[in-house]
């Protein structure tokens, strides 16, 4: 009993621990990071607006919707403008942003946003702001489902109090991203095709394509596992086809010929946005990152191939998809810190696994601990600023405002190297385990 207690306050410790971390990030962001971001712009007379990325979405579906306007058009592209950075952007002006947030989605996104459009968007962006922190809260809960990991009510308390207060999830709540979105319909149809309901995951993997570049590796793994016993399988793969025929075909009536403008709406928006690879970003000479990337997708690709078969409620089904989500962090070519939410199921497995990690190599236990630092330094950078910004020391956190991102692209090179070991290391395990309750 004294045991069972002592275990019991270990986890409220580490709770209230995730908690002022948590709390830390947000009031770095809000005190620290946008103090800095507001006083820069003025400085350099930059614009700034709602800066809300649901804003393009949500206007480009009203008015396709209620006016019939085709929202790829550049005088849409100039309404956007005026909402999300105040004005319309300059070309003469050098210091103006030059990501001009043009409609740049599959035109079936209106579908999802077609209940919002008659509302005024400031009680959208409130809407939208609680919706995802509670789906992201709600992800917590389908990746454990998904990697059949049972972890008691404190130490779930401690996850949800980390993903919602690192600093990935705080962006992508503050700006009301999509990708967060996406994210949870990924951990949705991960976590029913781990317990079996496999229709359901095929319409939330199909769902989740509305941001294609993000959604394609869990698309590829999921029908690539369903393929691989198709007798078995087949009711994902075939709900995914249904789903995937209903947007397409509803996106071709009430647009024709969308896809020509999605395409070069994607071609113009690599060319302004200059999105890159976190391997593009970390390695830029001529193309050893996208080699690099070509070289991670096919290490993680001959891993899969031995897991193909494994059984939704195996832990290998878990460990193969927390695999594909870190592959995804690290070689689309979007490098933003909100996309790195993807790497809470890898996160996960490496925290279950710690024990097999550093029972391996010294070099492993090497990396493993870096990967820890690297995780850490968000917190421990968001709560010294803060801690001096409270403490008067205001000037001096606005000019650290970059601290908490130093470990920002290290971390997905960490983690897929550390989940590409841990898959190796489990991938001739077939027993289905016991799920047993751990902290």
């Amino acid at each position: 009993m004294k045991k069972s207690n002592s275990i019991l306050g270990d986890q409220r410790i580490l709770f209230l621990l995730a908690a002022l971390m948590a709390v830390s990030m947000w009031f770095y962001v809000d005190r620290i990071l946008v103090g800095y971001q507001v006083e820069d712009a003025a400085a350099h007379q930059r614009p700034r607006g709602n800066l809300s990325d649901l804003y393009p979405r949500w206007l480009g579906a009203r008015e396709l919707l209620l006016h019939h306007r085709n929202p790829y058009s550049d005088d849409i592209a100039i309404e956007i403008q005026k909402g999300y950075y105040g004005r319309a952007l300059d070309s003469n002006r050098p210091n103006d942003p030059k990501d001009q947030q043009k409609f740049v989605y599959p035109v079936y996104v209106v579908f999802l946003l077609a209940p919002l459009i008659k509302f005024p968007f400031h009680s959208v962006q409130v809407f939208f702001h609680w919706l995802i922190l509670a789906l992201t809260t709600a992800s917590v809960w389908l990746w454990l489902r998904a990697l059949h990991w049972r972890i008691s009510i404190w130490s779930m308390a401690s996850v949800i109090a980390l993903t919602l207060g690192c600093f990935p999830s705080v962006q992508g709540i503050k700006i009301q991203q999509p990708s967060m979105l996406v994210a949870v319909f990924m951990a949705g149809a991960a976590a029913c095709a781990a317990g079996g309901l496999l229709a359901l995951s095929g319409i939330l993997l199909a769902l989740a394509t509305i941001k294609p570049q993000l959604a394609w590796p869990m698309v590829a793994w999921l029908l690539f596992w369903a393929l691989s016993d198709w007798g078995a399988r087949r009711k994902l793969v075939f709900a995914f086809t249904l789903a995937m025929a209903f947007l397409l075909i509803g996106a071709e009536f009430i647009l024709p010929g969308w896809w020509g403008m999605f395409a070069d709406g994607m071609r113009q928006y690599h060319q302004y946005a200059q999105n890159q690879s976190v391997l593009d970003v970390l390695f830029p000479w001529g193309f050893a990152g996208k080699i690099l990337g070509a070289i991670a997708t096919l290490a993680c690709a001959a891993a899969l191939m031995g897991l193909r078969k494994a059984p939704g409620n195996e832990l290998r089904f878990g460990r193969a998809t927390a695999l594909v989500m870190a592959l995804t962090v690290l070689v689309v070519p979007m490098y933003a810190p909100y996309n790195q939410v993807l790497l809470l199921p890898a996160l996960l497995v490496l925290a279950r696994d710690r024990i097999l990690l550093f029972s391996r190599s010294q070099g492993v236990r090497f990396a493993y601990l870096a990967g820890v630092f690297a995780l850490s330094w968000q917190w421990v950078a968001a709560l010294s600023l803060s801690a001096g910004y409270m403490f008067g020391f205001k000037a001096w956190a606005l000019r650290g405002w970059w601290w908490p991102g130093l470990a920002t692209f290290a971390l997905p090179v960490l983690v897929l190297a550390l989940m590409l070991v841990d898959v190796q290391f489990k991938v001739g395990e077939s027993s289905r385990l016991p799920r047993k309750r751990t902290a």
